[in-house]
């Protein structure tokens, strides 16, 4: 399957200058929306989270933080994965995946449906 390349040309803008968007994109039926990041952003702070926790952790942290000195290093113009700070998931009618907190989400590009720009905002 391949990509949208409009999406794409954002996904790239996003990795190579820190291009921020809000959107929303459709996925098998459910709604994910959020703001994109570059791969290198994504990888750095899911790095963080880890950087205060055991063995095992620090490892996990070591292993992202090379993921992100990798991204920002590639030269492919191949985008393949979107990443997007403070999404959230919407299946149906019903509230928000997770619904409260700021989460990172990475998705694969040929998975997507389609996309709108903007993000959905929940009544309160």
């Amino acid at each position: 399957m391949s990509n949208d390349d409009v999406l794409s040309m954002y996904v790239k803008a996003a990795n190579k200058h820190d291009f921020n968007l809000a959107i929303t994109l459709n996925i098998n039926g459910a709604l994910v929306t959020g703001t994109t990041i570059s791969a290198q952003s994504y990888f750095d702070k899911i790095s963080e989270s880890f950087e205060d926790g055991n063995d095992v952790a620090q490892s996990l942290s070591d292993q992202l933080k090379s993921a992100s000195e990798t991204a920002e290093k590639s030269s492919s113009d191949e985008a393949r994965f979107i990443h997007l700070k403070e999404a959230q998931v919407y299946c149906g009618d019903s509230n928000p995946t997770p619904s409260k907190g700021k989460f990172l989400w990475r998705g694969k590009l040929s998975e997507v449906d389609g996309f709108f720009l903007g993000t959905i905002a929940k009544d309160k």
